[in-house]
């Protein structure tokens, strides 16, 4: 199931505040009544980092209170959402998750958490695909080209991406089982488009975020991005399922969950706000500029994206036989 906003979705999901905040004027009519942490399980700079502080801010305007963001960098993000989980639930202690985190690490390593079960989710508010990059110097102008490169030289060809288990690499393990085709896997730790464009390595694989100002400056050429259909922020650049690919799809998201056990009233009240930040028109530029969707929507559908990713991603762990550092 793709990940884009739908009117009907963010209209749904614009109707809850009403209702939830009047019920939860009652039972915590003071909320918050003190400043908020935001726990980003990754480094300051980078694309979790960003769009947290993007909406920390929003947040802070709309709730009162300071909106601090906290980096709790290990694991690939999990070691920031295991402490969220030990935290108390009193809806002074969000996350601002990551899909890497919530959904890949626990297949390979013991996390120490499980996503359905230690946390409340609140809604998937942005999606990012990952971009197939090679240098303007080279002879690859299409992920074809890749492809018929590595049939015919079986485990010659590199490619590179954030780390081992991020979403790049399970993206591209996915591409290569489809494929039927070898590649050797460089994990570096964060991105690796100096190497990209100095050759060292035949492809690339990031975020869009972090790679598309060097492609619109026309030091990257970008030959497929990993959206299901075209991003509405990233047009003019092909997918991988439109490369012969039918059905491929490989998103990054982002979006606040909580500790399980937190507040509905105060779930409800984080749900609606976010909404509302979303559909903000300077918001929307901003989201857009990075190269991030945006989605939008309940705890309900966030839980079943969840749901649905988990077991999606553990086949390729399992069959690509992927192990953690």
């Amino acid at each position: 199931m793709t990940l884009t906003i739908t009117r009907r979705a963010l209209a749904a999901a614009a109707l809850i505040p009403a209702t939830a905040r009047a019920q939860g004027a009652a039972s915590t009519p003071l909320w918050p009544n003190r400043p908020v942490r935001l726990v980003v399980g990754f480094t300051a700079g980078s694309s979790t980092d960003v769009t947290a502080r993007l909406f920390a801010q929003r947040y802070a305007e709309l709730w009162g209170q300071p909106v601090v963001v906290e980096n709790m960098p290990g694991n690939g993000g999990a070691l920031g959402v295991e402490r969220v989980t030990k935290m108390a639930p009193d809806g002074t202690s969000l996350m601002w998750a990551a899909n890497g985190a919530i959904t890949i690490v626990p297949t390979l390593t013991n996390a120490g958490f499980d996503p359905l079960k230690d946390l409340a989710p609140i809604a998937v508010l942005l999606s990012m695909p990952s971009v197939f990059l090679v240098p303007e110097s080279s002879p690859f102008r299409s992920l074809g080209d890749v492809i018929a490169a590595a049939k015919a030289r079986p485990g010659a060809l590199s490619y590179g991406t954030p780390g081992v288990g991020t979403p790049q690499h399970i993206a591209t393990e996915m591409l290569c089982r489809q494929a039927g085709i070898q590649m050797e896997h460089i994990p570096y730790r964060g991105a690796n488009l100096a190497d990209v464009l100095s050759g060292v390595l035949n492809l690339g694989v990031q975020n869009a975020g972090a790679a598309m100002p060097m492609v619109r400056e026309g030091r990257l050429r970008c030959i497929a991005i990993s959206s299901l259909t075209r991003s509405p922020n990233l047009a003019q650049w092909p997918t991988v399922a439109e490369q012969g690919f039918p059905g491929f799809e490989a998103l990054s998201w982002f979006g606040p969950m909580a500790p399980a056990g937190t507040p509905a009233e105060v779930i409800a009240r984080v749900n609606a706000d976010s909404n509302r930040i979303l559909r903000e028109p300077e918001i929307q530029q901003r989201i857009g500029v990075l190269g991030l969707d945006a989605v939008g929507g309940s705890p309900e559908e966030m839980r079943a994206t969840i749901a649905r990713d988990i077991p999606k991603w553990a086949a390729v762990i399992r069959d690509a036989g992927i192990k953690a550092n």
